[in-house]
């Protein structure tokens, strides 16, 4: 891994120029490194999936933004840089009382949370909603919004002392290494099961997932740690009227992307401001040691996001 010099890329039409401050570290760049996640096509090959800092220059047809704004961003490729170019769409402005660190660490994985359990899975107040890897950055974003916003976080890890901090977020705790998560899950909820599972895991979890939701549950995957084969006893599924179904946040469109993170700043971002939910920084890196920064991210005892900085 290496930092080269690049030319400072030039905006084009509808696209803003950041100078990047700090970019967030992501599951997908380590397996990016290792051939495998393909990059989309007509993406950058550099990696980084979101960054913030400030608005350097803009392309023609941009109104919303201006010189200088402090904003964050959803990237197809290239935060690993002291400049991206992106679609103006996929900008969000740095919440208030955050700096360009912690903002640079809460992009995606809000998004993602947003997308998936609050837009495919249609979460409603009071849902019970089951969150594998629940100590990672998806993981422990997804605890706090859930919470926030009026719900009931089951949520797994493999070690008592990750347990143990993501009881201190506000999930019930389950350690996936000494505990059963379905019996748990059917206790915690006195049978009715999950509303919604986020899955980081599926394969191996597969048919313990449908086992755990409820009658009409829904099942996003969105990472496949333990496999991407797992059995599923679609007569259960057929009996339960659940939906399973998978996302990718990558690939999708500018449209699509601003669609988000409009609902984002919305009802998240606040949320945010006022400490509710806290960026849950825990560790940064200069962009030169960006390989000791993987290697910090991949130990097995770290909980939250690790940023690099500029």
């Amino acid at each position: 891994m290496q930092v080269q010099d690049h030319k400072v890329p030039a905006p084009q039409a509808g696209e803003v120029l950041i100078k990047v401050e700090a970019a967030g570290i992501n599951n997908a760049d380590l397996l990016q490194r290792i051939g495998g996640y393909n990059v989309p096509e007509g993406a950058s090959d550099i990696p980084g999936l979101e960054v913030a800092g400030k608005v350097a220059a803009l392309g023609d047809g941009v109104t919303a933004w201006n010189i200088d704004d402090r904003v964050c961003a959803l990237l197809a490729g290239g935060g690993y840089a002291e400049y991206v170019a992106v679609d103006a769409r996929q900008l969000a402005p740095i919440p208030d009382q955050l700096d360009a660190i912690e903002a640079a660490g809460i992009v995606e994985t809000t998004a993602t949370v947003w997308f998936n359990v609050f837009m495919t899975a249609q979460f409603q107040a009071g849902d019970w909603v089951l969150i594998h890897g629940g100590a990672g950055g998806i993981g422990t974003t997804a605890i706090q919004m859930v919470k926030a916003m009026g719900g009931k976080p089951i949520a797994t890890a493999g070690s008592d002392a990750k347990v143990d901090y993501i009881e201190f977020l506000g999930a019930h705790g389950i350690n996936y290494r000494t505990e059963n998560f379905v019996d748990r899950v059917q206790e915690l909820t006195q049978g009715h099961g999950v509303d919604i599972i986020l899955d980081i895991v599926a394969g191996h979890y597969a048919e313990d997932n449908m086992r755990a939701l409820a009658h009409r549950g829904r099942w996003v995957v969105i990472g496949t740690q333990g496999g991407v084969k797992g059995e599923v006893n679609f007569l259960r599924m057929v009996a339960k009227q659940a939906v399973l179904t998978g996302n990718l946040l990558r690939p999708r469109t500018p449209a699509e992307k601003g669609e988000i993170l409009s609902g984002v700043v919305e009802h998240i971002w606040p949320l945010y401001a006022d400490g509710t939910i806290d960026p849950l920084i825990a560790q940064t890196f200069p962009l030169a040691e960006t390989a000791a920064a993987y290697e910090r991210f991949s130990e097995s005892d770290r909980v939250g996001k690790i940023v690099l900085t500029m």
